[in-house]
């Protein structure tokens, strides 16, 4: 019996149509691994860390047990600073062995700490001095940041990210800028930009401005322009959370390409797979169960614009990341007891 015409024609089209579904899930997904692929090359890996820390592994804290993670956040002012290059901002990220708190601890970067003898990118050693946080960066890079912060706490730090400020500037842009209180004018000569005060929506360089800029805002001091900072990050994950970014391809890939085209990243946190998995594991954490605190400093008693720490406080704060518990309440120069002292000047107000 012959076979109809009309089943010839049939299969012909099913043949077309299954020719072009295979040659469309391959353009799919050579498209996908090409945009995987520049996405984990953006990311920069940090070798000479990696070899200093190494050379002075004796001298580290042992890694906690469990699956608690400290991850140390370094921007560079590399372009603030005309050639030399210091830690302007240093975050500590504490994510809980069950990935159902997170904390971030700011270090202000004037804060005056004991500084180790680093290894240097040229192969000789810093002296060890008593100095502020960010000269660490500059003696010996991300290495000696993360030897000095361990030093102080006793944290141990098992991975570190350097982000410079050009990503930053990407970053707040690729979610549609950040919303944020300026309390008052904050002016920026350098990039003729003047911040008035009231509630506003910051992209690129104003952005930048905020979270930088301390001469000639307030006291000037560090520890005001930190808790900038924290008001920032606050709103810059609820924006990304709330606006649907993390789950909306179109964008999420803009941020994750303004993200990693900025990264530095230790050999443990350089490539986009092990970004994902310590990402995705923290991925449930919601924002109340996020604290943001700053190490408990006041103004040095003998050094103009330097900090000392709250002793008492500091150690509270860094005995309960090691453990892995809930950090407890503590108090900046900004900030207030529940007595009413404020560490400003150390008296009642």
């Amino acid at each position: 019996m012959p076979v109809p015409e009309s089943w010839w024609r049939s299969r012909k089209v099913l043949r077309r149509l299954g020719i072009g579904a295979v040659l469309l899930f391959a353009v799919t997904a050579g498209a996908g691994w090409l945009l995987y692929q520049r996405l984990d090359g953006n990311i920069r890996t940090d070798k000479a860390a990696a070899r200093a820390l190494a050379a002075d592994h004796g001298k580290r804290p042992r890694p906690a047990p469990g699956k608690a993670q400290n991850i140390l956040v370094l921007g560079s002012d590399k372009e603030a600073n005309w050639g030399s290059e210091r830690s302007d901002t240093a975050m500590l990220i504490h994510l809980s062995a069950d990935r159902s708190r997170a904390s971030v601890v700011s270090m202000p970067r004037d804060l005056m700490v004991d500084i180790p003898s680093c290894l240097q990118p040229d192969g000789s050693r810093s002296t060890a001095q008593h100095a502020p946080f960010n000269w660490a960066f500059q003696f010996g890079r991300a290495a000696c940041a993360v030897r000095t912060f361990e030093d102080l706490s006793g944290i141990p730090v098992d991975h570190h990210l350097v982000v410079d400020f050009s990503g930053f500037k990407r970053v707040v842009d690729a979610v549609g800028g950040v919303e944020v209180n300026v309390s008052e004018k904050i002016r920026e000569p350098e990039y003729n930009i003047t911040l008035q005060p009231g509630r506003q929506l910051l992209r690129g360089q104003r952005a930048l401005v905020f979270v930088r800029t301390r001469v000639g805002v307030g006291d000037g001091s560090d520890l005001q322009r930190v808790e900038r900072q924290k008001q920032f990050i606050r709103q810059l994950l609820k924006k990304a959370q709330s606006d649907g970014v993390l789950t909306n391809p179109t964008k999420l890939y803009p941020l994750l390409d303004a993200a990693t085209s900025s990264l530095v990243a230790d050999p443990g946190l350089d490539s986009l797979d092990e970004l994902y998995r310590l990402v995705n594991s923290a991925r449930t954490i919601p924002a109340s169960a996020t604290q943001i605190l700053t190490v408990p400093s006041v103004e040095h008693p003998d050094q103009r614009g330097r900090y000392t720490m709250v002793e008492d406080q500091a150690e509270a704060l860094f005995r309960a990341i090691r453990d892995d518990r809930p950090l407890p309440k503590v108090y900046n120069a900004y900030e207030k007891d529940p007595s009413g002292r404020s560490f400003l000047d150390g008296s009642d107000s």
